[in-house]
């Protein structure tokens, strides 16, 4: 009958809208009814499965599977520095084994303006015991290489340090003149915000020095040693600050270390700590007046003068 039709018709919205109620308080359905693009109806049979029990249907909804969480390629302008410095620690985990390279995010400042450098030296001079150049390799804020050429050093070479450097003789027949290459780094490293570890010999080998507060030295970095659970007196090096922060192993086997590696891996520890390590130095270091020093077209030779040398550097030298 009209009236038997319309009961049983009552109690099967009745038990349709008990289902939406409870999807609903979970999560899994939006008040307005809809779920993606499906209506609520077809939502509710294709997300909820029933099991019977004393012959009664029961909705089972904790079987629905739960959304994937996606991180965010950026935040809010207003997030906390935590919140930060937590987004690019998750950035950088979902890199793929030692191949990962670093994400970009959209909260670094002027990524443009930040570069890392790793120098490879062989031994000239009595004995090989002066370290010249003998490759250098720049990347970019995202990891990307945007220079590495093997350099002539401008005495001959007694030891080439293979073990550490990597750099053999095959390596030196299109090798590029020093003074050529270095024209070529400083006109890159030119108003940058440049990244090393003990990226003082890195400088000492291009006989250049960068102002100090548009370098970052992850070898001194009191951040890193604390998040790496190091001593901050500690003299640390880049291959036990990426096996602490980073859990990848660099700088293995028996033919010397890669530039490109190295300086990838101090970008990438840079990038982990980058909030924190600003937020230091803006309260450490004065305002810095403009400096001839950083414009590649000055003579060379200025460079060598013992004012644009730390004193630190002066005082172990003599």
């Amino acid at each position: 009958s009209p009236q038997g039709r319309s009961k049983k018709k009552s109690r099967k919205h009745q038990r349709f809208m008990e289902r939406r109620a409870v999807l609903e308080q979970k999560g899994l359905l939006s008040p307005h009814g809809r779920l993606g693009s499906q209506t609520t109806e077809s939502a509710l049979e294709t997300h909820t499965t029933f099991t019977k029990a004393n012959g009664i249907t029961t909705p089972r909804c904790d079987e629905v599977p739960k959304p994937k969480q996606i991180v965010s390629a950026s935040l809010s302008p207003s997030a906390s520095p935590d919140s930060i410095a937590r987004h690019h620690s998750v950035l950088l985990s979902q890199g793929n084994g030692s191949s990962k390279r670093v994400r970009t995010s959209s909260l670094a400042l002027r990524p443009g303006k930040y570069v890392a450098i790793d120098c490879e030296m062989v031994g000239t001079g009595p004995q090989g015991r002066l370290s010249e150049l003998a490759r250098c390799s720049v990347v970019n804020y995202e990891g990307d290489v945007i220079y590495d050429k093997y350099v002539r050093p401008e005495l001959p070479i007694v030891d080439y340090r293979t073990r550490w450097s990597g750099i053999t003789k095959q390596h030196m027949k299109n090798a590029i003149p020093f003074t050529a290459a270095q024209a070529e780094i400083l006109k890159i490293l030119k108003d940058k915000i440049v990244v090393g570890h003990a990226i003082h010999h890195d400088f000492q080998a291009l006989k250049y020095f960068h102002p100090k507060d548009r370098t970052r030295d992850t070898s001194q970095s009191h951040v890193l040693k604390k998040r790496a659970g190091l001593p901050l007196r500690a003299n640390v090096s880049l291959k036990n600050l990426a096996r602490h922060l980073l859990h990848k192993k660099i700088q293995v086997g028996c033919k010397g270390h890669s530039s490109v590696e190295d300086a990838q891996t101090a970008m990438e520890l840079y990038r982990l700590v980058e909030v924190q390590w600003e937020k230091e130095l803006a309260h450490s270091l004065p305002p810095r007046p403009p400096s001839p020093v950083t414009d590649p077209a000055a003579d060379s030779s200025q460079y060598l003068d013992d004012q644009y040398w730390p004193t630190d550097l002066m005082a172990s030298s003599l």
